[in-house]
């Protein structure tokens, strides 16, 4: 016969586990949303500052080295911080080209 001990133990180790489990599964989930959500805009606002480009008459140079940095962030697929600053590049490379219609 096993020593019952052992099963309290085991009975421990499932339970610590099962906790462990509930907890960071929430937390996982609810970070690879916030991430997806923020190069999904991301994504948004490097298309608006391209199709601001394409419609602008001139060449603004800063504007183009916002959006290839953008461009560049985006290719690399960081986290949630180097979505929030592509899209914060693209952004201004996009009010720079409506400004200078």
């Amino acid at each position: 016969m096993a020593d019952p001990s052992l099963f309290w133990l085991a009975g421990a180790v499932l339970l610590v586990t099962a906790g462990v489990a509930t907890s960071l599964l929430p937390h996982r989930r609810a970070h690879a949303e916030q991430r997806r959500t923020a190069w999904s805009a991301a994504r948004a606002a490097i298309d608006s500052a391209a199709v601001s480009r394409d419609a602008a008459p001139d060449r603004v140079p800063e504007a183009e080295r916002l959006l290839t940095r953008a461009e560049s962030l985006a290719g690399a697929r960081g986290g949630v911080d180097a979505a929030r600053a592509a899209a914060e590049h693209a952004r201004q490379a996009d009010r720079l080209w409506r400004e200078h219609r």
